[in-house]
């Protein structure tokens, strides 16, 4: 009766701390960036016309955030990823999911990739990340993952 109780007093405090938080996804980012999590954010980025969906990726080693807008496409999805340092954008196209440089379109609004300031070989490798179309919580834990891989 006690493990009972006790287990379930462990699920309602686990419940009530992820309260006000819409966490979709955990991982480990296999880097010095530590564990992510991935967070549903309630407002959205307008580009093009269009509402887009914001998450944010958090990391437990830095304090970097990266804001993620998924802008939804005939065949699949564009994922712009957006920090300070290096924003980038992936993309399915419904063969594959990969990374790619920035749209020209974002560069107006002060966001572009610089590959002085990303490690190139990293960026080349992440061209085909996966093969096929997966749902938008695995390609976010993708991006969450290999993101970090990108800086020098």
């Amino acid at each position: 009766m006690k493990k009972i109780f006790l287990s379930t007093v462990l699920l309602v405090a686990v419940c009530l701390a992820s309260v006000g938080q819409n966490i979709v996804a955990r991982g480990e980012s296999n880097s010095a960036f530590g564990n992510y999590k991935i967070v549903k954010l309630e407002d959205h980025m307008i580009y093009n016309n269009k509402e887009l969906d914001k998450y944010m990726i958090t990391y437990e080693n830095t304090d970097m955030k990266v804001m993620v807008a998924i802008d939804k496409q005939k065949k699949c999805k564009k994922y712009y990823v957006l920090s300070d340092k290096i924003p980038v954008q992936y993309e399915c196209n419904g063969t594959y999911f990969g990374i790619k440089k920035l749209d020209k379109a974002l560069l107006s609004q002060g966001y572009g990739t610089s590959l002085d300031n990303l490690n190139r070989e990293e960026f080349y490798h992440q061209k085909v990340l996966v093969s096929g179309t997966t749902n938008t919580i695995e390609h976010l834990n993708l991006i969450a993952s290999y993101y970090p891989g990108l800086y020098i």
